[in-house]
């Protein structure tokens, strides 16, 4: 699998865990659904806890672990590429700094027979957008270089020494992009549908987390 599939599969992942959290919410004995869209996301791609905790009754590692099992199952595509343990944590804080720069305003609420939609305008970072033509551009500068010295007698390098200069190379392409500051695309709106199930909870479809997480960071190029 090629590194463009790994950070496309890894970036599709990361609304998992957020389904969870809908059940651990949905004991507040007075709804608000715009507070609890705002609570469930800032938690989630922030690492904002308070008002999620406020909300919940929540203990604070309980809290942490949300935004933490999110980076788990964005990091998990990059774990069975089996990168060494610095280039993974590189990975990982980098994918931190990302993630916590989302743009997104929770608008107003909807009741409906079933429960309440709420409209989520986000704004999607162009990290990976922006950086895909530089990367394929070094890539093959590498694969000509490796070309090169093969002709000229040299070892042709081992598959996992290839990876890692690959991997280590988009990571250095990534973080550049990222300390000259992320830009956003045109802002979409996704409207998330909270529905109120039998036993009293309050819970959002899958593919309404999917679609939100989604348009958060564009894999448009990938």
């Amino acid at each position: 699998m090629s590194i463009m599939s790994r950070l496309k599969k890894s970036w599709t992942r990361a609304a998992a865990p957020m389904a969870v959290m809908m059940v651990l919410l949905g004991g507040c004995t007075k709804f608000d659904a715009c507070t609890y869209m705002q609570a469930l996301l800032d938690v989630s791609y922030r690492n904002e806890t308070e008002d999620y905790m406020e909300l919940t009754g929540a203990a604070q590692e309980d809290a942490d672990a949300i935004f933490q099992n999110n980076l788990d199952a964005t990091m998990h595509e990059f774990q069975t590429a089996e990168l060494s343990e610095e280039l993974e944590e590189s990975y990982r804080s980098l994918f931190e700094k990302t993630v916590k720069q989302v743009k997104y305003t929770v608008g107003e609420a909807v009741e409906e027979e079933d429960g309440y939609t709420v409209d989520i305008s986000v704004e999607p970072i162009l990290l990976f957008d922006n950086t895909y033509e530089e990367f394929q551009k070094k890539a093959e500068e590498y694969a000509a270089e490796i070309s090169n010295h093969v002709m000229e007698g040299e070892e042709m390098p081992s598959d996992e020494e290839i990876q890692d200069h690959i991997y280590q190379t988009y990571y250095e392409v990534l973080t550049e992009e990222l300390e000259a500051g992320l830009t956003y695309g045109e802002t979409e709106n996704i409207t998330v549908h909270i529905h109120k199930t039998e036993d009293g909870v309050y819970e959002i479809p899958d593919e309404d987390l999917r679609a939100l997480d989604q348009a958060m960071i564009s894999r448009k190029k990938l």
